[in-house]
């Protein structure tokens, strides 16, 4: 090879890993432009309103168009897709209905509450008899394959500790509202022969995912917690977070541990189709070491950042609506955290098809191996002109028994 066709091979190879801005094109009246959308979309959801499926959300889609979901409640796990999609909860195990939202015994959980529940050794699918407000004295830890299903109720846990997913597998939960989680005092807890015992002050996480597998928490309403609304961290993986509304939080996400626990080097998440809503900072999510799918998502805004990680995360941002928060400088949707650039520009952090709005901005690093990204995608990307329609009904729905969900 020629002296001349070196140098441009090493030319091409160093633009790879230049970062690149994918950013809102230059119109000659952006803010008409933004309006002009955000018209249509609503439009577009008005007319949406009456449909209880056929809006382009494929976990909808499966489940919301049967008029006999509520004799069919197992039917969902089917429905889920992305890294989790393997998670069957409950399923083919007995209904479990809770019948009581107070009485929360860590020790002694009394039958017909959502902790006698959580803890037993056989599959469940958990369901409520009504509208309640559980108020925990310490974290909920759950055992495997159960499915916490608040179809039908309107059901919030809040204003203590939450839930707890610890060296578990096959877990679902969908449509909770999940607030105003605090940390739970240091006690004993019952559960299973590995989970009993004294636990340490929890972090006060509305959903905390810890050395689990095959995870799916879809549909939930989640603010306002002292940690993070999900994390998962220790080598959790095959989770797939989907079709949530959050809302007022500091640190949303949190999907690795630390930069230094490199067992989550294999860990797979899906984040699709939720709403990140007002009152939002930063960690939507922030990701460390494994590969992460968000597509089509609905950010409406954020003070900090959207998307962020550290220590060499492949991130694959498909298909996701961003509207960038009004401040000059908080335009960037991205932020590559705890090295310099020199490290980071080799991240792949890969943009596609994203709607970028109101100036937002991605920052894409890396050369792209295509088997990297192979890692971090879980499933179709619709085109984001849909994200309206797709996320519509994010959060928990208020589904009511004898109708349409």
């Amino acid at each position: 090879m020629s002296n001349l066709s070196i140098f441009l091979v090493l030319s091409f190879c160093s633009l790879l890993i230049i970062p690149s801005l994918v950013s809102s094109s230059p119109v000659q009246d952006p803010e008409l432009v933004v309006h002009e959308v955000h018209r249509s979309i609503n439009a577009s959801r008005r007319n949406l309103a009456y449909l209880s499926c056929g809006t382009g959300n494929p976990i909808d889609d499966c489940w919301r168009c049967d008029p006999n979901w509520e004799r069919n409640r197992q039917r969902l796990a089917d429905c889920a897709i992305g890294f989790g999609k393997n998670a069957i909860g409950g399923r083919n195990g007995r209904i479990y209905v809770v019948t009581d939202s107070g009485n929360d015994d860590p020790v002694n959980p009394k039958p017909g509450t959502l902790r006698h529940a959580v803890i037993q050794d056989e599959p469940l699918w958990i369901i409520f008899k009504r509208d309640m407000v559980i108020q925990l004295e310490k974290e909920l830890v759950m055992n495997s394959f159960k499915t916490i299903d608040g179809r039908g109720a309107s059901v919030h846990i809040a204003n203590g500790p939450c839930i707890t997913i610890h060296y578990a597998t096959n877990i679902i939960i969908h449509g909770i509202h999940i607030h105003d989680c605090k940390q739970g005092g240091s006690g004993n807890i019952k559960n299973s022969p590995e989970h009993s015992g004294w636990w340490k002050v929890s972090d006060g996480d509305g959903v905390s995912i810890f050395a689990s597998q095959h995870i799916w928490v879809d549909h939930c309403s989640l603010s306002n917690c002292h940690d993070g609304l999900i994390d998962a961290i220790h080598g959790s993986t095959a989770i797939t977070i989907s079709n949530n509304y959050m809302t007022h939080h500091d640190k949303v996400m949190l999907l690795g541990h630390s930069d230094s626990y490199t067992q989550d080097k294999n860990m797979q998440v899906t984040v699709a189709f939720n709403h990140f809503g007002e009152g939002l900072v930063q960690r939507m999510p922030r990701c460390r070491h494994g590969y992460f799918h968000v597509v089509n998502n609905d950010y409406t805004q954020w003070e900090m950042y959207a998307i962020g990680g550290s220590a060499a995360p492949t991130i694959y941002s498909q298909g996701n609506r961003f509207y960038a928060p009004s401040e000059r400088f908080k335009k960037e949707v991205t932020k590559h955290e705890d090295a310099p650039e020199s490290e980071w520009r080799n991240w792949n952090w890969r943009s596609e098809g994203d709607l970028m709005l109101n100036g937002a901005y991605f920052r894409q690093t890396g050369a792209g191996a295509s088997s990297s990204y192979a890692r971090a995608s879980s499933l179709n990307a619709r085109p984001s002109s849909l994200v309206g329609s797709i996320t519509m009904k994010a959060g928990a729905l208020n589904c009511r028994r004898n109708s349409h969900c």
